[in-house]
C-alpha cells in the first residue's frame, strides 16, 4: 500500500480537460497533445516512513480544504472505489443517463492511463475530466483539487470521482468526499471485505455490483454480508446490476438522500 510503496506523490499526475482537449500539468503548463510520463521515486527504511507521513498529513489538510470548498457551495461529492473491473464506469453512465436531467452532474475519472472512461461519461452526458496518474495507483486530495479547478460545478452539483481500480491505496487517501462508495463484485470473491479491511472499513456504501451474474457464478450473497458486517457492522449494502437497471433506483434514492443531507450540513 501507499504507506510502504512510495507511490504518494502527485508530481506525474495530468488532467485532461474532455471539454476542451487540453492537458493540464501540475507545475501549471498546458498543451493540446499528449505526453508521456515517467518516473516514480521510490524511497526506504526511516525516510521512507517519515516520507509517507508528511504526505498522508498534506493529503489530509488538501481534503479538508476540499470538504469546506464542497460544503460552502452544497454539492455532494462521492467517491467511488473498487477493483479493477467490478463496473463503476458502466454504472456511472447509467447514473449519468438517468440523473443528468436532476442534477448538475460532474464526473472526476481516474485512471493511469488513457481517457477512455472519460469520453464514455462524456458521451453519457456529463461534464468530465480525466485524470491520468502514471505509475500511481490512487487519486489524492491534490489531483481532485486540481479537477475541481477545470470542471468548475455550479453550487448544488454532484460531483462523482471515480477512483483508479484499486483496493489498497485509495482507502488511505481521503479526496474530500463526503462517502466512499465501494464497488463489490460478485466476481470478486465473498471473501473480499476481510482481505481488503481497509478499504470497506472506510465505506459510507458498498454496492454488490454485477448481481446479473449470480445465476453462473457460485456465490454466496449471504456469506459476503457476513464479511462486510464483520469489518463495518453498520455499512449499507445495495445490490445492483448496472447492465440489467436491477437495484439501481435504491442506489439513485441514496444518491438523493445524501445530497438533501449535503445541502443541509453547509448550514449546520
Amino acid at each position: 500500500m501507499c504507506g510502504t510503496c512510495g507511490c504518494g506523490e502527485a508530481a506525474g499526475a495530468t488532467i485532461l480537460d474532455l471539454q476542451t482537449g487540453e492537458h493540464v500539468h501540475a507545475d501549471g503548463t498546458r498543451h493540446n497533445h499528449a505526453h508521456d510520463h515517467h518516473g516514480h521515486e521510490h524511497h526506504h527504511g526511516h525516510e521512507h516512513i517519515d516520507l509517507n507521513a508528511r504526505i498522508l498529513a498534506k493529503n489530509d489538510a488538501l481534503a479538508a480544504r476540499n470538504r469546506a470548498w464542497f460544503a460552502g457551495r452544497e454539492i455532494l461529492a462521492l467517491n467511488l472505489v473498487s477493483a479493477p473491473g467490478a463496473g463503476k464506469t458502466m454504472l456511472l453512465e447509467r447514473t449519468v443517463r438517468a440523473l443528468r436531467d436532476h442534477y448538475a452532474l460532474s464526473v472526476i475519472e481516474g485512471d493511469q492511463a488513457t481517457a477512455h472512461d472519460g469520453e464514455r461519461i462524456r458521451a453519457a452526458g456529463a461534464a468530465a475530466v480525466q485524470i491520468n496518474t502514471g505509475a500511481g495507483c490512487h487519486l489524492d486530495a491534490e489531483m481532485v483539487a486540481r479537477a475541481l479547478q477545470q470542471l468548475r460545478p455550479s453550487p448544488g452539483a454532484v460531483v462523482l470521482i471515480e477512483n483508479v481500480g484499486n483496493l489498497v491505496c485509495p482507502a488511505l487517501f481521503d479526496l474530500g468526499e463526503r462517502a466512499k462508495v465501494v464497488l463489490f463484485s460478485v466476481t470478486d470473491g465473498e471473501d473480499k471485505p476481510l482481505k481488503y479491511p481497509h478499504m470497506f472499513r472506510a465505506a459510507g456504501l458498498v454496492l454488490l455490483s454485477k448481481i446479473d451474474l449470480l445465476p453462473h457464478l457460485d456465490f454466496d450473497v449471504e456469506q459476503a454480508v457476513t464479511n462486510l458486517r464483520r469489518v463495518n457492522p453498520g455499512c449499507e449494502m445495495l445490490r445492483v446490476s448496472a447492465k440489467t437497471g436491477e437495484g439501481l433506483q435504491d442506489w439513485f434514492s441514496w444518491i438523493a438522500r445524501q445530497h438533501t443531507a449535503a445541502r443541509a450540513a453547509a448550514f449546520t
